[in-house]
């Protein structure tokens, strides 16, 4: 009779536990701070776009002024109920090569540049970023966001909608904002009855307005009025105009 053989049991071996995954302090604050930015990007993007259809309510330094002076005077007025001598004279005053560039005037930056002036190589587009969504001032943050948002609006607006929103937003004497109370302001008429001179001389207060009189302008600014009549009339008859006129 067979002896039966007793088998031998396997001996369970137990797993080892599987290791806690630490992640440091570092690499967590480097993961949410990207999501951070990532998000105040795509924030910041649908912002600019929604300007493309929505009228600013107001701007940082609208509200700067109308705390510090208590009240403001402005009126949002569409492109099509200005007088269209009004927004010849002031690319031609601001930004002649308006339809010509992309956001930034290199030409002009590097007349600028050349000649160490302070001031003539920003575009209409780059004031409009800048009032529209940043702040006055000269640091490189500023200037840096600037740089972004200008493609950005020169890809998503049309060339008459940011003529339009600058017109609705440009300080033309202190506390007054937009070309509907600066017509009312100077001439006591409305902005669609302005005439070449009128409109050259609002045009001539960019972007000095608080020195500068649309009524009561100096002799050097007269000539200076001149110019801008005699710029809006060229870029009509050598299509510097085309983009934005209906």
């Amino acid at each position: 009779m067979a002896v039966p053989v007793a088998r031998k049991t396997k001996t369970s071996r137990s797993k080892p536990a599987p290791a806690v995954r630490r992640i440091s302090p570092l690499r967590f604050l480097r993961r949410w701070l990207i999501r951070a930015l990532l998000g105040a990007a795509v924030l910041l993007a649908v912002w600019v776009v929604s300007y493309k259809v929505i009228n600013p309510p107001t701007t940082a330094y609208i509200l700067s002024e109308k705390r510090y002076l208590g009240e403001i005077d402005r009126q949002w007025v569409d492109a099509d109920l200005v007088a269209p001598v009004m927004l010849r004279s002031v690319v031609a005053a601001e930004d002649a090569n308006f339809c010509l560039h992309t956001g930034f005037d290199l030409d002009a930056i590097k007349t600028a540049i050349d000649s160490g002036a302070n001031r003539g190589a920003s575009t209409i587009t780059q004031q409009v970023v800048k009032n529209a969504f940043l702040w006055h001032g000269r640091n490189w943050g500023r200037k840096a966001l600037e740089a972004l948002l200008t493609p950005m609006v020169e890809m998503t607006w049309s060339k008459r909608r940011i003529l339009e929103v600058y017109l609705n937003i440009a300080e033309f004497d202190e506390g007054v904002f937009g070309v509907h109370a600066a017509a009312w302001h100077y001439f006591g008429i409305g902005p669609e009855s302005l005439s070449a001179q009128q409109a050259a001389s609002l045009a001539m207060v960019l972007p000095a307005p608080k020195a500068r009189s649309a009524s009561n302008p100096t002799s050097s600014q007269q000539r200076r009025i001149a110019l801008i009549q005699d710029g809006a009339q060229l870029i009509a008859k050598d299509g510097r105009a085309a983009c934005f006129e209906d």
